[in-house]
């Protein structure tokens, strides 16, 4: 358990769930492309921002 908690507070897995679920959005809507990558580039843009540094 103490693994995947230090693994949440690194900015990188943060990033890789961004794009896992902006993933599924494509596979879900494929109309919405442009959407989903614009709500995944601002999602890690936000990760980066409010993380530890």
């Amino acid at each position: 358990m103490t693994y995947i908690f230090d693994r949440l507070k690194e900015a990188s897995t943060w990033r890789g769930i961004a794009l896992i679920v902006g993933g599924f959005g494509v596979q879900v809507a494929p109309d919405l492309i442009p959407a989903i990558g614009a709500a995944v580039t601002a999602a890690i843009g936000l990760i980066e921002v409010i993380r530890r540094g």
